[in-house]
């Protein structure tokens, strides 16, 4: 209350000490003023536009975290083309070695990504079907629980199905081939124990796999 009536007090002095302003006179002062234009309403706002995806909806909480886990990789890793179409990963593929490969999005509804290879007959693609917390490739019984594992898997397999990643940029920085020689010298279930500081292990647990 005492705060309220000081206010109140500085506010009057304040005010008395201003000279008084008159309204100056009016050229016509005896027409009556015209009325005020309302001011035209605001323009409503556009509505948002859902975004355009292929995903499904996520069945559960558990395969919406391995799924935004997969992406996030697969955004680091530089061989993952987004919504690249068959034939765009078939033309660029076309004049690489056998067993080169990339990972796009699938087109299909019942698919989040598809693996584009170099075969010795030509390039072909293969749905990555991701069921039960895990992923197979089409037609594969073998599934993993990461997309990743799932590469490796196939890169160290005895057929060499795949070779090396078609990355969208050639050169890679030299932080990037360290980790990836650490990560295959050490292996990723041995990252923890190397004496490191917090930065150093962070980066290299953001992406220990060897591709």
């Amino acid at each position: 209350m005492v705060a309220h009536n000081q206010v109140a007090a500085d506010n009057a002095i304040s005010t008395a000490a201003e000279p008084r302003r008159w309204p100056e006179p009016s050229s016509s002062s005896s027409a009556p003023a015209a009325p005020a234009r309302p001011a035209p309403a605001p323009a409503p706002a556009p509505l948002p536009v859902p975004a355009d995806t292929h995903f499904r909806t996520f069945r559960s909480h558990a395969e919406y975290r391995l799924i935004t886990r997969a992406s996030a990789l697969l955004d680091a890793c530089g061989f993952y083309w987004g919504p690249l179409s068959v034939h765009g990963a078939h033309e660029r593929l076309r004049g690489e070695p056998v067993g080169t490969f990339l990972v796009r999005d699938s087109r299909q509804r019942n698919c989040f990504f598809a693996l584009s290879v170099k075969m010795a007959s030509g390039p072909t693609s293969i749905r990555v079907h991701f069921q039960a917390g895990r992923f197979h490739l089409d037609g594969s019984r073998e599934s993993f629980d990461c997309l990743f594992e799932l590469l490796e898997h196939y890169v160290a397999a005895p057929r060499r199905m795949l070779g090396a990643p078609l990355r969208q940029r050639r050169v890679r920085p030299l932080q990037e081939l360290c980790r990836q020689r650490i990560v295959a010298t050490v292996g990723r279930e041995n990252l923890a124990r190397i004496p490191l500081n917090p930065v150093l292990r962070d980066y290299l647990s953001s992406f220990p796999f060897q591709i």
